[in-house]
């Protein structure tokens, strides 16, 4: 449990069914104070980012998790000291340390969390995941927060619960800097020299967490520090323990879980310096071995070590002997999916996988669209050329109420909205989103110019609310702002269409039985086959084609 004076907030509930943030910004340092409601962190899901206040005040004594790194809900995030005299006297007695919290987060690396390492050292600890070291974490009920967490989500009422966990057989010892099997497994063999001493985790605690050090010389060298028995203070896992670790592993059959390929990194190089490599004797001849029978207990089996130095692998040449089998090359990198990643391909494949998309497009002349946008290029607020286009994709909805809907798959029905909600493609430093304009239909064509300009640029700042990413009814895809002129685009799923434009270049183009040059760009509409039929489709295509080529034959029905 968190020191005396100290109180540790764990991630809020973010609401919208999420589990997990990034975490993108640290606000405040080791040290600062801080106040009540203050904004803390930035964190980013798989919607939003999100600014998080502390619900306490005081004095920030450690922050659990370092910039890049995921955090689940309910992991701890941030511990506050009441007071700086509070963090002085934990610091003294060294209460932050026992408490399972690492001394120096400053340094934290990007790789597992506590609460990961503890969780894949001991499945129980995923029952605890708002408990440190087997103790409840401060829920601030006695504190006097704020529980002012986030708007609209607050902080728990409820106290956290303790259960008891089983430790392990104080009895059953295990030998030090060896990789624990899975169940049924062969043991690792006993490791020699200064390392013989058999450690067991005290009953009752949580893995200790190692130091970024140790962390990162694991994972150059490709090792699960969560299967290593540490020989430090309750189990926590050492350098000596890692080093090790690795000169008794084989790594035949491993791949690097970062890095590059044989450049593993210098903390790999020393590791494999590290490792002594033992000469093994020459097998006797095959005639000379005994037959074994059923009766006859198989060896141990022979350690890592004990191979020749010509074929042990190292922790440096881990990748290279790990290279694709198909294509004959080595890992260059394994990057993890953030968690916006994971959801925008698991939308991505849900459309693919759920909707029969089908393609229509038309090339347009956007000559007269351009000239008209020029004219008014003086006046204030000036519509661009989307809105002008957004405008008549709502006007062709409108028209077109079967394309502004959602299918529902297990009603067998086709759920049509009476307004629309225009998302829009936009790039953002984290990746593609698409925010919508509520209630675009409302709105004129110099409204809706303001609307995607104050869209976009929240967009890529990653201000969209969760209420304009998921709100959308139906999306317009600009593609044609990366000099390309077509794109046969995936729907935004659940909705029913989007409609996407490419490039608008000078082209020649034959009106009245002359080649002349105007301003010509590709449309392209792809729509759910469940949902209409082609001549729908290319009704809607049609209707907002003829809108841009004669801006005026549609003024009626705007």
């Amino acid at each position: 449990m968190p020191p005396p004076g100290h109180h540790t907030f764990v991630l809020p509930d973010l609401g919208e069914g999420l589990t997990e943030a990034e975490i993108v910004t640290w606000l405040v340092a080791d040290g600062d104070s801080v106040a009540i409601d203050q904004v803390v962190v930035e964190v980013e899901t798989a919607k939003a980012k999100v600014e998080v206040p502390s619900p306490y005040g005081g004095v920030v004594a450690i922050r659990h998790a370092a910039e890049g790194q995921t955090l689940e809900v309910g992991a701890p995030l941030l511990t506050v000291a009441e007071s700086a005299e509070a963090l002085a006297a934990a610091g003294d007695s060294g209460t932050a340390t026992d408490s399972g919290m690492p001394s120096a987060p400053a340094a934290v690396d990007p790789d597992p969390t506590p609460l990961e390492a503890a969780v894949a050292a001991d499945p129980a600890v995923a029952d605890e995941s708002a408990t440190v070291a087997g103790e409840p974490l401060d829920t601030g009920e006695t504190g006097g927060g704020s529980g002012n967490v986030l708007i609209g989500y607050g902080t728990t009422d409820t106290t956290s619960t303790r259960r008891r966990r089983v430790g392990a057989d104080p009895t059953k010892a295990t030998q030090v800097g060896a990789i624990v099997p899975p169940p049924a497994a062969v043991p690792a063999p006993p490791s020699a020299g200064r390392h013989d001493a058999a450690v067991s985790r005290p009953q009752g605690r949580a893995l200790r967490v190692s130091s970024p050090v140790v962390r990162r010389l694991a994972r150059d060298a490709g090792l699960d520090l969560a299967s290593v028995v540490g020989t430090g203070p309750e189990g926590l896992v050492t350098r000596a323990d890692v080093l090790q670790a690795i000169a008794h592993a084989d790594y035949s059959g491993a791949a690097p879980r970062a890095g590059t390929g044989a450049g593993a990194g210098a903390g790999a190089r020393a590791a494999a310096a590290a490792a002594p490599v033992a000469s093994p004797p020459a097998p006797a001849p095959a005639s000379a071995r005994p037959a074994a029978s059923a009766t006859t207990a198989a060896p141990p089996a022979r350690p890592a070590a004990a191979q020749p130095a010509a074929v042990r692998p190292t922790a440096a040449s881990a990748g290279v002997m790990a290279g694709d089998r198909h294509t004959g090359l080595e890992v260059l990198e394994r990057r993890p999916m953030s968690a916006f990643r994971r959801s925008v391909a698991a939308s991505l494949s849900r459309s693919r996988a759920e909707i029969p998309e089908a393609t229509v497009w038309v090339d347009i002349d956007f000559t007269q669209l351009v000239a008209l946008r020029a004219s008014l290029a003086g006046q204030p607020d000036s519509p661009g050329l989307l809105a002008y286009l957004a405008r008549f994709a709502v006007a062709g909805l409108r028209a077109h109420p079967e394309l502004n809907s959602t299918y529902d798959a297990e009603r067998e029905e086709l759920v049509m909205w009476d307004g629309v909600n225009l998302g829009v493609a936009v790039q953002s430093p984290r990746g593609l989103v698409a925010p919508a304009i509520l209630g675009a239909h409302t709105m004129t064509t110099r409204q809706l110019g303001a609307a995607l300009k104050t869209l976009t640029a929240d967009a890529r700042e990653g201000r969209s609310t969760p209420a304009e990413l998921l709100s959308g009814t139906f999306t317009l895809n600009n593609y044609g702002m990366y000099n390309v002129d077509g794109s046969a685009a995936i729907i935004n799923h659940p909705q029913s269409a989007i409609l996407g434009f490419g490039r608008v270049i000078d082209r020649p183009w034959v009106i009245d039985g002359q080649i002349v040059v105007r301003k010509i760009g590709q449309m392209s509409f792809v729509f759910d086959h469940r949902v209409c039929d082609g001549g729908l489709a290319s009704s809607f295509i049609r209707f907002v084609a003829d809108a841009i080529e004669n801006p005026g034959s549609v003024l009626a029905d705007l």
